[in-house]
Formats: structure tokens, C-alpha cells, sequence
């Protein structure tokens, strides 16, 4: 396919997974957004040639002024902590959840410049946590809206984890996927929004599907008859010897890595499944840096920058995008769309559950996972040269026991016999 998205800016760009990705593909980064102190040194290092324009809330006026260019591709995650469980909640009226919105001013005056220079609507692509969707303020209504160019915010009794708008002045489609099928083993469910002009179909991106007839996913070749779940062989291994160092781990696949890991590791559910713990030679430590780096698919020392410490590094990498979803994304985003869609798609909103009938013959895989899902075992991400301040003394060890039975939670069978044995 053709590439017609050459140039993009990133906001809310932390260690920006937008230009690691893109970059290789042929873009062009114009100009960076980040106002946090480790991210804004990270990218100095990385990206010492493109611009970090600081606070995203002054890009309209930068752009209006002629102090920006406007790129082909805005990408950008505002702040997840407004919708996620490890925040407030408190959604928009959160300062941090209203960076959403002014996502959509940035965009409207990317699109105005582009007017006036002959350019068509810039493509944008959006991440964040899918608790967005359930935000109790009707976030992703407002945010639909503004995108799609409507007056008043999309209502819906439930947001779907996955639909399409044809709007106003925008094409829009978003869908949540999980990491976990994408050759990473983390379990991290991200909702992801894409969209562009009315001459933009996100739906041939954003959606992959097949014909009902033939597709090995379909059962009996029934419109709307379909497996839902992944069929392939889950990787079952949870221990291995890697040169004299014996490992285990208590699942195949981590949980959600989020961005307080640093100092907030014992408390949570992890904490009782103990899919961010490993037992190395017997000892049960906290993952490093290295295997965080590697669960989100940067290269190891990514983040590994002059005076980084590990709680940096921890909160980079948990609050940064899952790279191969953003790659599978982008390398189809950023290339000549189809001058329809590909499938019988009505004007206006449709929301999309698990395998959608799309006319003839044709449906729409609106599930976590693509067609080609790829599943991976954690235990080939491991690093066996920790530092010794990860490992769980005896008193946090008792201390995770401890609140277990407070809490009278239950706990993975087997990372409670290593706790105890380490208390």
C-alpha cells in the first residue's frame, strides 16, 4: 500500500512509543508535547532534534501563530489517570480528563491550517484505559462528538468496546484490544480511536474480518454463529533453568502494568495472582526495568537514560503504549485508505460487539484480539541479573500474607507457598 502520512506530532508523549513505532515506517515527528520532568529529559536524549512544545493545552495558539506546523497524524493518550481504577475517576471534571477535549482543539486547528494550505484532514490516532468507556460523566460522548463535529455529546445506554461513527466532519472508529494477543504477554486492554476526514474509512484499519463461509473462526458458516475466544494452545511453561538460575513465575502472562509499580507493588490483585512477581532460585522478587521494558516491546535500556532511577523507569514504561498494537494500527493508518468501506457500514454511530454480520458474506472481528493474535509466554522475557533491592524481604513477604488474610482474598496456591516459605 501506498504511504500518505508522512509528517506527525505526539502530545502527552512520555516515552513516545508514537515516534519508536512510526519513525522506522518513514514518519517524520514535527514536533513532541510533554511537560513531566523524567519524560521531557527522555526525550531530549532520544529526540534531541524535535521540539517538545511543553504543555498541550498552548499547542492551538502555537499552531494559529505559526509557531507549529500541522502534521498528517496527530497521536496523543491524555492523562488515563481521569477514567482509570488506579485514579479518581472523576472523568471531566478531572483537569485531566478535560486534556481530552482540548486533544479535539488541537486537531480542529491542525485541520484549519491544512485548509488553508490545500491539505485534506489530518488522520489522528488516540489511546487510553477502557475505562473511559464506563466514565461517569459520558467522557467518550463528549469526546465522540467533538471529534465527529456534533453540537450536542453522543449518549448511549453502554459504550460498546468497539464501533464506528461516520460524523459530520469526521470518519471515527475505536475498538479495545488487549496486548496479551499481540505477542506481549501483559494483559493490558487499551481502548484505541482512529479517524480522519469524511474521505477516511478508520473501519478498513481499525478491523480486520473475512468471509463467514471459509474463516476458520466461524461455526458452521452461520452469520453470527462465531468462537470467541482465541483457539490456539495457550503457552502453559511456568518454570525454566535459564543457564544455572531457576526461574518460575505464577501465570504465563502479566497483569496490567501501571505506572506506580515503583512503590505500589504489595496491595493489589497482583499482589495475589502474582503475575508481576518472579521466583528466582527460590527468593521471590518484583519484575525489573529490563522485563517492563520488554512486556511493553521497546528494546532493553530503553528508558535507561543518565540519572534514571528505577521508579522512573517503572512509571515510563506503565504509563507508555504497548508497541506491537500501536505498530499493527499504525502500519495501516498511516497508508492509502479505500475510497469506501469495506464493509455495509450505516451513517451516523454503530456499535460493534465480538463478531458483527457486515452484509453478503462478510463480518467484522470487533473482539480484544486480531485474526493473526500471536500469544507469548512471559518467561521468555525474563531478566536473571536483578538488582538486589527487588527482591521481597522477609517482612514485605509476610506483609502480603498478612493482608490476604485481612482482606480474605484468595491468592494464587502456589505464590503462597513461596511466600511462606520466604516469610
Amino acid at each position: 500500500m501506498k504511504q500518505v502520512i508522512k509528517t506527525f506530532g505526539s502530545v502527552c508523549s512520555g516515552i513516545e512509543a508514537a515516534s519508536f513505532v512510526l519513525k522506522p515506517l518513514g514518519g517524520i515527528p514535527l514536533w513532541l508535547s510533554e511537560i513531566e520532568d523524567f519524560a521531557s529529559r527522555f526525550l531530549a536524549t532520544k529526540y534531541p532534534e524535535v521540539p517538545n512544545l511543553g504543555d498541550m493545552n498552548d499547542i492551538p495558539k502555537l499552531l494559529s501563530n505559526g509557531n507549529a506546523e500541522a502534521p498528517d497524524l496527530l497521536c496523543g493518550g491524555t492523562p488515563c489517570q481521569a477514567f482509570s481504577l488506579a485514579g479518581w475517576k472523576n472523568g471531566l471534571d478531572d483537569n485531566r480528563g478535560q486534556l481530552t477535549l482540548k486533544y479535539i482543539d488541537i486537531l480542529d486547528e491542525i485541520d484549519a491550517l491544512r485548509k488553508k494550505q490545500g491539505k485534506p484532514r489530518a488522520r489522528f490516532f488516540w489511546e487510553n484505559v477502557e475505562g473511559v468507556l464506563t466514565d461517569k460523566t459520558n467522557a467518550f460522548g463528549y469526546f465522540l462528538a467533538g471529534l465527529a463535529g456534533f453540537d450536542n455529546p453522543l449518549t448511549v445506554k453502554k459504550w460498546g468496546n468497539a464501533g464506528i461513527l461516520h460524523g459530520k466532519k469526521r470518519n471515527i472508529a475505536w475498538r479495545v484490544l488487549d496486548s496479551k494477543y499481540f505477542g506481549l504477554p501483559q494483559q493490558r486492554r487499551r481502548i484505541y480511536v482512529i479517524g480522519g476526514g469524511k474521505d477516511f474509512y478508520p473501519e478498513n484499519v481499525l478491523f480486520d474480518g473475512g468471509d463467514i463461509t471459509t474463516d476458520p473462526y466461524c461455526r458452521k458458516g452461520n452469520a453470527g454463529m462465531f468462537d470467541t475466544v482465541p483457539h490456539c494452545n495457550v503457552p502453559k511453561e511456568l518454570t525454566r533453568v535459564i543457564g544455572d538460575t531457576k526461574i518460575e513465575i505464577f501465570r504465563t502472562y502479566t497483569d496490567c502494568l501501571y505506572a506506580a509499580y515503583g512503590t505500589k507493588w504489595n496491595g493489589n490483585a497482583a499482589a495475589f495472582n502474582g503475575s508481576l512477581f518472579v521466583s528466582q532460585d527460590g527468593r521471590l522478587r518484583r519484575l525489573t526495568p529490563l522485563e517492563c521494558e520488554r512486556l511493553m516491546g521497546f528494546p532493553d535500556n530503553y528508558t535507561d537514560i543518565d540519572r534514571a532511577t528505577f521508579t522512573n523507569r517503572f512509571r515510563a514504561a506503565g504509563n507508555s503504549w504497548a508497541v506491537n498494537v500501536v505498530k499493527w494500527i499504525m502500519e495501516k493508518l498511516i497508508c492509502e485508505n479505500a475510497d469506501k468501506s469495506n464493509w455495509q457500514v450505516k451513517d451516523g454511530l454503530t456499535l460493534l460487539k465480538d463478531f458483527v454480520y457486515a452484509g453478503g458474506k462478510d463480518y467484522i472481528n470487533a473482539t480484544a484480539y486480531p485474526i493473526d493474535y500471536k500469544l507469548s509466554n512471559f518467561l521468555d522475557l525474563v531478566d536473571i541479573t536483578p538488582a538486589t533491592k527487588l527482591y521481597i524481604s522477609k517482612a514485605g513477604c509476610a506483609g502480603i500474607l498478612r493482608r490476604k488474610n485481612e482482606r480474605n482474598a484468595s491468592m494464587n496456591s502456589r505464590l503462597e507457598h513461596v511466600l511462606q516459605e520466604n516469610a
